[in-house]
């Protein structure tokens, strides 16, 4: 072997360099693990490792280092009843949680708005198709919609208590005249 002096120094310390990691982790293979890592390092230095005074205090500090990176990096994990409830669970925002009380409130719009909102803002169907379809100018769809969905916000307010913040976004809403928003 290249470096003998690794390979003399790995024999005179290595089962003292175990008796320490094993009194710190107490997990025979995590030490094995650990006494590993040391011995690479060791190998790694190689003709500098052959070049130091004391050969047992630098094994002692990486095995040392060794144990202070794993605890560093060791993660607790803590079972979870399966009995709780998951919190991980990502909640819909208050405007994405507005569908069940849109389409519970289109019915009580006018057919005009009704058609124009499920044909562009609930369905596939583009402003430009659209206006083709209804023999309409682009400008004119536009501003149909517009009307419609300021329309449709009027009675989304009144019916499933939207409250908007400054920025004129959803941030909230309730439950209205018996209805689940």
């Amino acid at each position: 072997m290249k470096f003998n002096c690794v390979l003399q120094a790995w024999h005179d310390h290595q089962a003292e360099l175990r008796g320490f990691l094993l009194g710190q982790v107490k997990e025979p293979a995590m030490a094995d693990d650990l006494l590993q890592d040391v011995f690479f390092k060791a190998m790694r230095e190689g003709r500098n490792f052959c070049e130091l005074e004391n050969p047992r205090a630098w094994l002692f500090r990486v095995a040392r280092n060794a144990l202070t990176d794993s605890h560093r990096l060791r993660k607790h994990w803590v079972p979870v009843p399966d009995h709780l409830r998951d919190e991980r669970a990502a909640e819909r925002a208050p405007v994405d949680e507005l569908d069940a009380c849109i389409n519970a409130t289109l019915p009580y719009l006018a057919e005009s708005d009704r058609d124009i909102l499920q044909a562009c803002d609930l369905g596939p169907m583009s402003q430009e198709a659209y206006a083709r379809a209804q023999g309409l100018s682009l400008p004119a769809t536009k501003a149909r919609i517009r009307r419609a969905r300021e329309r449709l916000r009027e009675v989304l307010a009144r019916r499933c208590n939207v409250v908007l913040d400054e920025s004129g976004n959803v941030c909230c809403h309730g439950q209205s005249e018996g209805l689940r928003c």
